[in-house]
């Protein structure tokens, strides 16, 4: 297995409380694999991915508890220099906001060959030669003019294409993408997740898709984790979940996708909004939210329950959502 995360916990403290932004998540992803990570703002997809990477802004920020094994290593017993070797050679990440992320007073060309100089230890010219090979590899058109070029001169899909090379650099095995597409239209969307399905193939790389449409992941994903209030509620192989989802939070996140045979009918929303992560409510996280709570949502904290072989889900009346 490449990465296996297993029960891990992450706390924030503030003035007002103690935030428990990830509460016993585990999920692996093997070399070759997309694994796509689900779920609304604020559910711990993105807190999870920063402590995979081990780039969590510590202090607010609190790993409690768990292990992060990659290729069998635990990654939290790595001291910083460790990680640091760790970060961009073996794993990457490409973050949603890619005029934020690169530095505006910096040619992309010097920030791609960066990586170059500093874990290859190669010369400038070298380096510069690498980007342009970089950009090319994204289809950025004219590359070897545009090695050049500042952030703000590229569109917001070529940025994208930018952050992707910066990743793909020094060809890790691991790449997590957090919300990729999220400011692009959709045609572009389509074209970056494309060329990540496409790069991923061809380096045998395994993927961790973080995002909130489950639109996006039909067709790149082999597995889903569905995330809610720090917990993962479900997790399956893609197309399980979008034949019969057996958590009503994924059946309210498939029946919000506008679809071509609703036309003109109001969209469906799940009501209400997710929970204050320092004041989670007892029993079931999603119980104020959902259709099917009872008694028993209330009070008690469902388990994982074993669906099948490789399916499972956190919800005390699974066997009617699934059949619902």
């Amino acid at each position: 297995m490449l990465l296996e995360v297993r029960d891990l916990q992450v706390e924030f403290r503030t003035r007002d409380g103690i935030a428990k932004a990830v509460n016993g998540v585990s999920y692996s992803v093997d070399a070759g694999e997309t694994l796509a990570v689900l779920g609304e703002s604020g559910s711990g997809k993105s807190v999870t991915a920063q402590a995979v990477m081990g780039i969590l802004d510590i202090p607010p920020g609190k790993i409690t508890g768990g292990e992060i094994l990659f290729r069998g290593q635990d990654l939290l017993k790595f001291k910083e220099d460790e990680r640091r070797k760790v970060r961009g050679a073996e794993m990457a990440m490409i973050f949603q906001d890619a005029l934020s992320s690169l530095n505006p007073v910096l040619s992309v060309g010097d920030q791609l060959g960066e990586m170059f100089l500093v874990h290859r230890g190669m010369s400038k010219k070298d380096a510069r030669a690498k980007a342009v090979e970089l950009m090319d590899r994204v289809r950025i058109p004219a590359a070897k003019e545009r090695v050049k070029d500042y952030p703000h001169q590229f569109s917001g899909g070529m940025r994208q294409r930018i952050m992707i090379a910066m990743a793909l650099a020094l060809e890790p095995a691991l790449i997590i993408a957090d919300e990729p597409t999220t400011a692009l239209d959709v045609t572009v969307q389509a074209q970056v997740m494309d060329l990540l399905a496409e790069l991923q193939r061809e380096y045998n790389m395994g993927l961790i898709l973080i995002t909130h449409d489950l639109g996006v992941v039909a067709d790149v994903a082999d597995k889903i984790a569905v995330m809610y209030a720090g917990r993962i509620v479900e997790s399956a192989p893609v197309h399980d979940i979008y034949k019969a989802p057996a958590h009503p939070y994924t059946r309210g996140l498939l029946e919000s996708i506008p679809r071509l045979d609703q036309k003109g009918q109001e969209l469906y929303a799940i009501k209400g909004l997710p929970p204050n992560l320092m004041n989670i409510p007892p029993g079931c996280a999603f119980n104020p939210r959902c259709p099917m709570a009872q008694d028993v949502c209330r009070t008690d904290v469902p388990p994982l329950f074993e669906v099948d072989e490789v399916r499972r889900s956190a919800c005390h009346f699974w066997r009617e959502c699934l059949h619902g």
